[in-house]
């Protein structure tokens, strides 16, 4: 059943926005007054998921673009440490490192103040390292936040092109916000991307922004219609499913953890699965990795504090309940 490319065939990479996020500590609404904050956190929803791929040992890599600040440095530096390859991260003398404020509501909910657009962020461009990368790159994962920054269309296209070239395979997280769909050319490339993907990893209601359907099955069937050969589905606190196609189906529970900050779950979760596939595992296995991952994210404050290598991971597996069904 395992379509993706191996990773013996080069880094699983992706492309988008490098971000620190600071956190108020205190709930409530928004940042009207002054209030305690704690970071800066190494965070984008690419970095979270390629930190959590190259920690459980798969070769990882990533493009993006920082500024030449203390928090551009502090993310390299993060991903290097955890074995990332680090190369195409290009350093603007020029913009600053782009930066998400969050605070949480009482219900769980959050405020963002976001400097992405006029940030390092969105000067992400076809370098020659990117180039490079690329060249050797053996699968790429895409993901729906790269919509928000109108540059990266072109990079996506070289990378799908050169890596399918090579026999590499394509994975789609379509994070992507609703209004974003009809803006411009969003909605034809965002169709481009999942007919291009040998695996897509939606979450909530994602499955329905992807394919217009409210329905899981026909959801799903229509993913599995278009050439995708597996559409692994992240359910939060009910676990994870994988349908493939050919018809099998996985289901596999979550862990029972209490939650102190749910940002960048899904993306530990994607990094973890893909790896663990790249890397030979079973889906079954893969998704139990895949669920660790994001369970243990979420015990720590900060998007990828929680990020595990395997060792850790095995050892929350051995020791933490899951949810029973």
């Amino acid at each position: 059943m395992n379509r993706i490319a191996p990773d013996a065939l080069g880094p699983t990479v992706t492309i988008g926005e490098i971000l620190v996020e600071i956190m108020a500590t205190s709930r409530g609404d928004g940042f009207l007054a002054p209030t305690t904050l704690a970071g800066p956190y190494p965070s984008g929803a690419p970095a979270i998921f390629i930190d959590q791929c190259a920690r459980i040992g798969g070769s990882a890599g990533i493009v993006a673009c920082v500024g030449d600040d203390d928090f551009g440095k502090l993310n390299v530096e993060r991903l290097r440490r955890d074995g990332a390859d680090v190369s195409a991260i290009s350093v603007s003398p020029d913009y600053p490192t782009g930066s998400a404020f969050v605070r949480y509501r009482e219900d769980g909910s959050r405020d963002f103040v976001y400097n992405i657009a006029k940030s390092a962020a969105a000067l992400v461009s076809l370098t020659d390292e990117a180039k490079a990368l690329f060249a050797r790159a053996g699968h790429l994962h895409m993901m729906g936040t790269a919509f928000s920054i109108p540059s990266l269309w072109d990079v996506l296209e070289h990378a799908l092109a050169v890596i399918k070239g090579r026999g590499g395979t394509i994975s789609v997280d379509p994070n992507l916000r609703k209004e974003l769909l009809n803006q411009g050319q969003t909605r034809a490339r965002f169709a481009r991307m999942l007919d291009a993907a040998d695996l897509v990893l939606p979450s909530g209601d994602e499955l329905e922004t992807a394919t217009g359907l409210g329905d899981e099955a026909a959801a799903v069937a229509a993913l599995l219609a278009r050439g995708v050969d597996e559409v692994v589905i992240k359910r939060g606190r009910m676990g994870s499913s994988l349908f493939a196609a050919g018809g099998a189906r996985v289901d596999r529970p979550a862990f029972l953890v209490e939650e102190v900050d749910p940002t960048g779950a899904g993306d530990c979760f994607g990094g973890a699965y893909i790896a663990c596939r790249r890397l030979g595992m079973p889906a079954e296995a893969a998704l139990d990795y895949a669920n660790a991952a994001g369970a243990r994210n979420v015990t720590r404050q900060g998007p990828m504090e929680g990020a595990g290598t395997r060792a850790e991971l095995e050892a929350f597996i051995a020791t933490t309940p899951r949810v029973l069904s």
